[in-house]
């Protein structure tokens, strides 16, 4: 998909398909019936409910599993925010590609797909403290990669990232567009000491005083302050809309890539789901604010689409109780008191 300017991108987003009422209300109504006491499988049966409205099927399923991890570098890096050097971007890349990360093995084991989406990582966006991180160009380009990267045949699509310094780029635009104090949304990302994350918030602070003037328009604040990564998630979670493919998001940086997305239309994220909590700092804040409770909460801060793809053996059990149970007729056991 090719969007020629901010404003029809902004466009789209504001014009998004719903739900399946009828396959939600045939499954909520199968979840009623099944051999259990109604609402005892919790969150179970509301996921199974969630698939069925997207994937608009009364019995969903979970045949084509993608997940896609996008990668960007980031210029803000040469500020000292991270723990390690740009360039092990690349190199986690070139780890992912050859199965050696950590999602190559959680991807396998959740029988899922696995992209691996690297977005010019030789090239860094901008000094954000100093210029725009992306021309209209360029973040227009990585919204296009996002949204061209899912399959309109996917069943649920996971998305994941890596990108030396994007925790400081999350972390700006959470800020920019929710307000707040810059260390309200700054962790330690990589595993900065206390001067580094010194210097995360100070470049943070410098960088949302920078772009002040954009405050009141989503999209320019996410080209000023967002990397390629980040704007590619954001396309990604536009095409699943569009498709009607549920998905799951990540950790903070996915999160914050969404974002704008629910800014811009309140609803706009309603077929995803978040797949964990992390343990970066302003994780569990900003989804609060995103009002998209976590599936699990395991203290981890990976990224890479780890927790997503933890996240989809949870979607499983939702849904082999959904379909696989019998009903109370089926199993010819009593309602009546």
């Amino acid at each position: 998909m090719k969007f020629e300017t901010l404003e029809a991108l902004k466009g789209a987003c504001l014009t998004l398909p719903t739900g399946d009422e009828t396959a939600a209300i045939a499954a909520s109504d199968r979840q009623d019936n099944l051999t259990k006491p109604r609402g005892s499988l919790g969150r179970l049966e509301e996921l199974a409910i969630w698939l069925a409205r997207w994937q608009k099927n009364p019995i969903p399923k979970l045949n084509q599993v993608d997940i896609h991890v996008f990668a960007g570098s980031h210029g803000v890096t040469a500020r000292g925010v991270s723990a390690y050097p740009a360039d092990v971007t690349a190199q986690m890349v070139a780890n992912y590609q050859a199965g050696g990360a950590a999602i190559n093995q959680l991807a396998q084991m959740a029988e899922a797909s696995l992209h691996i989406i690297p977005l010019m990582i030789d090239t860094p966006t901008a000094d954000f403290t100093q210029a725009p991180a992306l021309s209209d160009a360029e973040f227009l380009d990585a919204v296009e990669v996002g949204y061209d990267a899912i399959d309109e045949n996917s069943d649920l699509v996971c998305l994941g990232e890596m990108g030396i310094g994007n925790t400081t780029v999350a972390a700006a635009l959470a800020h920019a567009l929710l307000g707040g104090e810059a260390h309200d949304w700054t962790g330690l990302g990589t595993g900065v000491d206390d001067a580094g994350l010194a210097r995360k918030i100070a470049v943070i602070n410098e960088a949302v005083a920078f772009h002040r003037a954009k405050t009141n328009d989503t999209l320019a604040l996410f080209q000023a302050l967002g990397g390629r990564e980040l704007a590619a998630m954001f396309g990604a979670t536009l095409s699943c809309r569009q498709k009607s493919i549920p998905m799951v998001v990540d950790g903070f940086v996915a999160s914050a890539a969404v974002l704008p997305l629910m800014m811009i239309n309140p609803s706009g994220l309603d077929h995803a789901v978040a797949g964990h909590v992390s343990a970066e700092n302003a994780h569990r804040k900003l989804l609060t604010h995103m009002k998209m409770p976590p599936l699990l909460d395991l203290n981890m801060r990976l990224g890479e689409g780890s927790g997503a793809a933890l996240a989809v053996n949870i979607l499983r059990g939702a849904l082999v109780c959904h379909s696989g149970m019998a009903t109370f007729a089926e199993a010819g056991v009593s309602t009546e008191s």
